[in-house]
Formats: C-alpha cells, sequence, structure tokens
C-alpha cells in the first residue's frame, strides 16, 4: 500500500508533500504524490497546465492517470520541472490533468486511489490559499487548490486537508489564515527535509524553499522575487495545520463554485465569477508580453532564464563584484536573506551562471549559506 498525497497547488507543492509525508510516515514508506504540471512561465512559457497528451515517456496507472517518470518529457514548445522532481524525490509522481473538469479530475483522483490501495487522501498546499475566501487583493492562484478540493468532494473516499507554512507563498498573508486554520498539528523538523535536500539547487520554488529554511530553524526576514511584501520566517513558519476536507470547503467558495464545472473553461468563468479574475488569463497575457520583448530583442535575458542557460553578455569575471553591489543595497531594503531565485531574476543569470556564483559564495563566505536560503552581509 502506498499513501497518496495531492500537491494542491502544483509547482513546488510536490515538494512540501513529499515534507509532510516524510514527517507522517517517514522518508522511506512509499507514496504517490499527485501534482499539476502547472508551472510559471520561467519553466513553462505555455499559459496554463499540462495535460497528459503533453507529455511523452509516462506510465499508465489507469485509463486517465499518467505517472510521470524522470524518462517523460514534456512536447516542446511546453516545458516542466516534473520529470527531474521524479528523479530527485522519492515518492511516484502522477499527473492532475484539469482539462476535463472536476469530474476528470475525480476520475484520476479515483484511479491513484485503486493505484496505492489507499483508503485516504492526503491533500497539501504550501502556503495557505487552499482556504482563500476569494477576496484577498494579495491573491494571485487559487485555481488549482480548489479544483483539487471539489474533486475530491465529488469523489467521495475520505480526505483531508494540510497547510504547512501559511502565508509562505506570500498570497493570503498569514495574519488572515490562522484564524481559519486553528492549532497547528505538528511542526516539521530538520530531519524531515533530508529527502528534498538536493532540489533547491536547481528548482525555482520558493515558498517550499522558506518552508525547508523554517524547518531548519532559519529565522529572519527575507525577500522573494518581484514582491514588495517580504517572509518572516519565525517558529511558526514551520508548523503545518490539519482540515477535514468538508471544513477546508467551507471556508474556500471557489471550490464550492467547481462542484459541477465540466472543463478547465467552466473552472476559470468560476474564478471570474468568484474571485473577479482568472490566473489562466494573467499567464496569457504575460507569455504575450514576453513573446513581444523577445521579438524587438529585449527579452533575451528572460529567454536566457527560462532555458536554465548563462548568459553570454554577462562577464563571467565580472559577476562577484555585481553580486556585492547588488547585495549591499539588498540588505538596506531591511532584508536578512533572499531566495536563489530573486538572485537570479534580479541578476538576470541562468542556472549555470548562477552555480557559478554560488560555488564562489560557498568557498570565500559559508556564513552566508542558510540553505536553501541566502543570508546577506551588509558590510
Amino acid at each position: 500500500m502506498k499513501s497518496l498525497l495531492i500537491a494542491a497547488g502544483g509547482g513546488g507543492d510536490a515538494i512540501t508533500a513529499t515534507l509532510v509525508h516524510a514527517a507522517l510516515h517517514g522518508a522511506d514508506a512509499p507514496a504517490l504524490v499527485l501534482t499539476y504540471a502547472w508551472e510559471r512561465l520561467v519553466v513553462d512559457p505555455v499559459p496554463g497546465p499540462r495535460g497528459r497528451a503533453d507529455f511523452t515517456g509516462t506510465v499508465p496507472a489507469g485509463d486517465q492517470l499518467r505517472l510521470i517518470t524522470p524518462r517523460s518529457a514534456p512536447r516542446p514548445p511546453a516545458g516542466s520541472s516534473l520529470p527531474r522532481l521524479a528523479a530527485d524525490l522519492r515518492p511516484e509522481l502522477g499527473l492532475l490533468d484539469p482539462y476535463e473538469g472536476t469530474p476528470g479530475l475525480a476520475a484520476q483522483i479515483g484511479e491513484a486511489v485503486t493505484h496505492c490501495g489507499a483508503d485516504r487522501i492526503v491533500v497539501v498546499d504550501v502556503g495557505g490559499d487552499v482556504v482563500t475566501d476569494g477576496t484577498e487583493p494579495t491573491l494571485r492562484s487559487p485555481l488549482a487548490d480548489a479544483l483539487v478540493l471539489a474533486a475530491c468532494a465529488r469523489l467521495g473516499t475520505p480526505a483531508e486537508v494540510y497547510v504547512a507554512g501559511p502565508g509562505l507563498d506570500n498570497e493570503v498573508p498569514a495574519e488572515l489564515l490562522l484564524p481559519r486554520l486553528g492549532a497547528p498539528a505538528f511542526a516539521l523538523e530538520a530531519a524531515d527535509t533530508e529527502p528534498v535536500g538536493a532540489v533547491f539547487d536547481w528548482h525555482p520554488s520558493e515558498a517550499s524553499a522558506l518552508l525547508v529554511a523554517a524547518a531548519r530553524g532559519v529565522r529572519g526576514v527575507c525577500g522573494t522575487r518581484d514582491s514588495e511584501r517580504p517572509i518572516t520566517l519565525t517558529s511558526d513558519a514551520a508548523h503545518v495545520h490539519r482540515l477535514t476536507l468538508e471544513d477546508a470547503l467551507r471556508l474556500n467558495p471557489l471550490a464550492r463554485a467547481l462542484a459541477d464545472a465540466a472543463d478547465l473553461a467552466e473552472a476559470e468563468e468560476a474564478s471570474r465569477q468568484v474571485c473577479g479574475f482568472s490566473e489562466i488569463e494573467r499567464e496569457r497575457r504575460r507569455a504575450l508580453a514576453l513573446r513581444e520583448e523577445n521579438a524587438d530583442g529585449t527579452g533575451a535575458a528572460t529567454a536566457a532564464r527560462a532555458e536554465g542557460a548563462p548568459e553570454g553578455r554577462r562577464a563571467p569575471e565580472g559577476l562577484w563584484d555585481r553580486f556585492l553591489d547588488w547585495e549591499r543595497t539588498t540588505f538596506r531594503l531591511g532584508l536578512s536573506h533572499v531566495t536563489s531565485r530573486r538572485i537570479r531574476e534580479e541578476l538576470r543569470l541562468g542556472l549555470d551562471a548562477f552555480q557559478r556564483l554560488r560555488a564562489q559564495l560557498m568557498a570565500a563566505s559559508p556564513a552566508r549559506d542558510a540553505a536553501p536560503l541566502w543570508r546577506l552581509h551588509g558590510g
């Protein structure tokens, strides 16, 4: 028997689901984590989620459920971090395909229940937008989580919802979430983070990185990419809260509105009605803007970041001085820590260039290492 977990929001939630599973059952206990291939444009330049037809090399685990393996690959021009995650994480990964709406997701989850021999589903979200009421002004991506709640309710298999690191995704502030979540069920500890130790060398998830750092005892004010609100890491940031599926549905009006959404287009329209926006439409607009920038040559840096390639116009020998100048400026903003992704995006570094900088930081100044975050020096 395998434990069945659902990474409710896709992206880094599969990493957090692995952490929660390790805390509950041990890192070596068999598990299947269902997750969306729904990633930011820096990873996947195609707006919206990817379905099972968008991958090669998947393994059938039912009529509709597909497992992602290290040999799977997205069909161009799409991109996905899931095949590499499948290589780095111990649980199996299964693909959530939302294009057939809530009934289709429920069928896939039902096939996963059979595949695992599970009698219970564990839904995992890092940050807490799985219990959004849809009115928070900083809300950005409620649809994936709400679809999972609606599908689990439709399926009827017993399920519970775990929210890890309230507020760490910089969407719904912790002060709004904590009254909804109640007392924490447990706190993640440093030992629970061992199964994901190497993932943050390459994966861009910030919320999961903050959660791991909090579990390892990192404390301070951390800056994430393109957000004016920093995250303060306290002991509360490592807490995991448990809710019943019924309570999560009561708190999330979008999930209730999605009960009969027949396809992704209907789900998108429900999001417009409940939350006032469609995150997929926002992705379409951003993707169009990036294409226009690339067409006139100003988007070269974005394209290089998306490919994880070094940017040749940046001289490697000047990288250290550029970092020091950037670090002093960033420290004066009141930040004690930053994510790797913020360094990469603000210094406009491809993955290879960042790895060179990382090696130099580790060798010259080990005190900056607060893995998977970086401690800033203000001198």
